[in-house]
């Protein structure tokens, strides 16, 4: 009988071995799901080798409950992006490819040939006349294009309408048919591509002449430079061929404006990818792309290990931002994940920021990277005007100050949008006691609870937890509390107030969190009309708002000052990106930073040279104090109910990273306490490892990993193990 080496989704870094009972009509292959018996339960694994030489005996091995799939799941390709994955990131491989999966794949469910509805023309409606659509011209519209091609319901309907198409259906005209999919088919572009800048022009000719091959580009431009219509037309040879497009973007936020960007233009089938889709739609989208049906796939980073037929492009919008690295789990940076899949995949990968990562302007140096700039907005619109606001012996209201209400009211009078950035949603960050100075703080965290005055809840945005709104101080029962700080919330309530002739849109994960929502929200924006719009960090990121002419940050100071290395690239990224934001329309842009310190380094260094400069000097400041990415780095996090075995189990892997250090260029920082010391109930300790030798760091690794596994205090903590960490708390 074979023997199945088979990886489950256990936080054991180990395969089992299991037998299959012989069958003469059923054949396994590696890549495929099995059900298998694990304890007193039933998992569902991947079969990683077939009659592995290293395997126990016949009689000790149980047998496989059942084989889910004739065919693989995940196929060459996959498993070796997946298997080199689970190498650098050190994490158990059965974890990393079942988290590849869609969820109904990951419980079990049995792959069957996933079918699409075609729309075609009835005998009798191949014979009939125009004459019975006199009195409907969208039927006749209809009928005109079924009589050229068959195409598939959600083309119709998209196109069309629902009731149109079943309008046809009921008069014997049309009907619907089912077919397995198939590669899709190329059909012209609706509509013709925009003149292109010559800096534009040159990137888009560099990524055309890279197609089949392997190539690293990193497109850098100022926001407003045109970097979609460069991703349209380096796609568009890639789809003339009959290859597909994967399209990663950082948030959910952005996939339905560069999906409804991608439609105007491109007359091939396109889906989405994100967490808020249902399992079946996410099923749906694996299948398709498997089958090659989708050409263009727009997603967020976990559409990196969708299955795609033919892959002839990879592009990832908004390379910089910290979303497309996974916080929890397995932790792994897709944008760097998406570069190995392009080399499995010889392919061009294209990278696109407005404000590069420093790890990928240093890959430019290293020229492992092409740097391909847009130096100039695509438009003849100038970049937005920057000017500070020194708060400093300011009246402020709500927290603005009089003469950014003035301009706010100035600007909206010209019946032109006004956009207020405030990175901080809630009411107010905490509730204080006027008697006692008391603050409202989390009972499980070292941190304080925010106030949501819609949902009068306290909210800890660490851990989750909610408590009711208390009546009296925590500390000396006065009845005397009151909201300290301002969030989105409140900011929207105050404006409310100071300017009622005009509506407000607020942007933020409370306001988004219905299904729908965030879509309503962004089409009252584009519907042009002079109004409020408030968000955090999701208004930030790539959107196009033409009638935006004024942006106010409210609170740049809160980021100024940090024990992070990295908050100073996090925050100018953020400010440029946000002043993007402004004058993308016919109307100038200007941008007000409301701050104490104006004269801060940063904010000079920003404004006056631009990003570009800030960049310089950021690489040139971690190269002389070693951080990455000149250096590579690696964390392990320690939680438990007890500090001190933390701190205890931590000490051990320093020890031996000491030991090693004799032999290897190594470096560490700790065992200390993590900046936000406690969370969820546990102690968090952290332990950071740094060498300039990549090899020797994952040697090291490997050796804590073994370390880890045989010691008896493993078991007393939680931990992880980050690689090349981006969240320091």
């Amino acid at each position: 009988m074979p023997i199945l080496r088979v990886a489950l989704p256990v936080p054991l870094r180990q395969h089992f071995d299991y037998q299959m009972e012989t069958d003469e009509n059923i054949s396994v292959s590696i890549g495929s799901r099995v059900l298998v018996p694990f304890g007193k339960r039933q998992l569902v694994g991947v079969v990683w080798q077939i009659d592995p030489s290293d395997s126990f005996t016949d009689a000790v091995l149980k047998p496989i409950t059942q084989l889910l799939d004739p065919v693989p799941v995940l196929g060459p390709m996959l498993r070796d992006l997946l298997s080199f994955a689970a190498d650098y990131y050190h994490h158990p491989l059965g974890d990393v490819l079942t988290s590849a999966l869609p969820a109904l794949l990951r419980e079990g469910r049995l792959l069957n040939n996933e079918k699409q509805k075609l729309l075609q023309l009835t005998a009798e409606g191949q014979s009939c006349s125009d004459i019975l659509f006199k009195r409907s011209a969208k039927q006749l519209a209809l009928w005109l294009q079924l009589k050229q091609t068959a195409f598939t319901e959600t083309v119709a309907v998209s196109e069309f309408s629902r009731a149109t198409m079943q309008q046809l259906i009921d008069k014997g005209i049309a009907e619907l048919i089912s077919q397995p999919f198939t590669p899709f088919e190329y059909l012209p572009e609706k509509q013709k591509p925009l003149p292109l800048n010559p800096a534009q022009a040159l990137s888009v000719t560099a990524v055309v002449q890279a197609l089949g091959r392997f190539e690293r580009f990193l497109l850098e431009g100022v926001t407003g430079s045109g970097k979609t219509e460069v991703y349209l037309q380096a796609i568009q040879p890639v789809l003339a061929k009959g290859q597909q497009v994967l399209v990663l973007v950082p948030e959910i936020g952005l996939t339905p404006q560069t999906l409804a960007r991608f439609e105007k233009r491109f007359a091939v089938p396109m889906l989405t990818w994100h967490s808020n889709m249902t399992d079946h739609e996410r099923l749906r989208c694996w299948q398709r792309s498997q089958s090659g049906d989708a050409a263009i796939v727009i997603g967020t980073r976990s559409a990196l290990f969708l299955p795609f037929r033919n892959l002839g492009l990879l592009i990832i919008d908004e390379e910089h931002d910290q979303s497309l690295k996974q916080q929890d789990g397995f932790r792994y940076h897709a944008r760097d994940l998406a570069v190995k899949r392009a080399s499995l995949e010889q392919c061009p990968i294209l990278l696109g920021s407005a404000t590069p990562s420093l790890e990928s302007l240093y890959n430019v140096q290293q020229q492992k990277f092409i740097h391909l700039q847009l130096p100039e907005r695509a438009t003849s619109q100038q970049v937005p005007k920057i000017e500070l606001l020194d708060l400093k012996q300011q009246v402020l209201k709500n927290g603005l100050a009089d003469g950014t209400l003035a301009q706010i009211r100035q600007t909206l009078k010209r019946g032109q949008q006004v956009m207020l950035f405030l990175n901080r949603r809630g009411f107010a960050p905490a509730l204080i006691c006027h008697e006692c100075g008391w603050l409202t703080e989390c009972l499980h965290c070292s941190a304080f609870t925010t106030y949501h005055k819609q949902s009068r809840q306290l909210i800890c945005h660490h851990c989750a937890a909610t408590r009711p709104v208390p009546h009296q101080c925590g500390n000396c029962g006065s009845t005397q509390l009151a909201p300290v700080g301002q969030g989105t919330e409140q900011l929207e309530e105050q404006l409310g107030r100071l300017i009622p002739e005009f509506p407000i849109t607020r942007l933020d994960r409370d306001s988004t969190r219905r299904k729908g929502s965030l879509e309503a929200h962004l089409e009252t924006i584009h519907s042009g009309t002079p109004q409020l719009i408030i968000g955090t960090q999701m208004l930030a990121k790539g959107h196009h708002f033409p009638a935006v002419s004024l942006v106010v940050v409210v609170d740049v100071d809160g980021a100024l000052y940090s024990s992070d290395f990295r908050a100073s690239e996090q925050l100018a990224q953020l400010l440029t990106q946000v002043s993007g934001r402004a004058g993308r329309g016919d109307v100038a842009g200007k941008v007000l930073l409301q701050t104490h310190y104006p004269g801060h380094p940063l904010l000079q260094d920003v404004i006056q040279n631009g990003y570009h400069s800030f960049a310089r000097s950021a690489l040139l400041e971690r190269q002389q104090t070693r951080l990455p990415p000149y250096q590579y780095m690696a964390m392990f996090r320690a939680e438990a109910l007890d500090s001190a075995v933390c701190e205890q189990w931590l000490a051990l892997l320093q020890q031996h990273t000491a030991l090693l250090a004799q032999q290897a260029p190594l470096q560490w920082l700790g065992p200390v306490k993590a900046p936000l010391e406690k969370k969820a109930g546990k102690f968090r300790w952290q332990l950071q490892l740094f060498s300039p030798d990549r090899k020797a760091l994952h040697q090291l690794l490997a050796a804590l990993m073994q370390l880890i596994q045989s010691s008896a205090l493993s078991r007393k903590v939680k931990w992880q193990l980050d690689v090349d960490p981006l969240d320091l708390s």
